[in-house]
């Protein structure tokens, strides 16, 4: 899971990109930023949870600590986006008080749709 998080999220994203230990191994991460854009909002880019630690509310927790993070930033709104056919993804955001806001075609390139969701705070 080491490969998987690029270091510039937890030097130029600290206060908004999270790690789970369990006997000091990674678990599970949570890399997330508020946007300079948009001053109301905030941005999870990417989270995992290793399969073996899934279904236990470690994600919860993860986006529960963020949610938190960019509330006390003065954010209200929490973006992020996943594939429309990874229904796993989806079905996870909507437990957790996500909206579908749209779903957009060739959005990350010819071919690459994504489901944008929101969660207002």
């Amino acid at each position: 899971m080491r490969a998987m998080l690029p270091r510039l999220f937890f030097e130029h994203f600290r206060d908004t990109s999270f790690v789970a230990e369990t006997d000091g191994e990674i678990v599970g991460f949570l890399c997330g930023f508020l946007s300079q854009t948009r001053r109301d909002q905030a941005y999870v880019h990417f989270v995992g949870v290793r399969p073996d630690h899934r279904g236990g509310g470690l994600g919860r927790d993860l986006y529960e600590r963020f949610f938190a993070a960019a509330g006390a930033a003065g954010r209200d709104v929490v973006r992020c986006v996943t594939a429309p056919v990874n229904e796993g993804s989806i079905a996870f955001h909507r437990r957790l008080g996500f909206e579908i806001e749209a779903e957009v075609a060739d959005y990350d390139g010819a071919g690459e749709a994504r489901v944008l969701l929101e969660k207002r705070l």
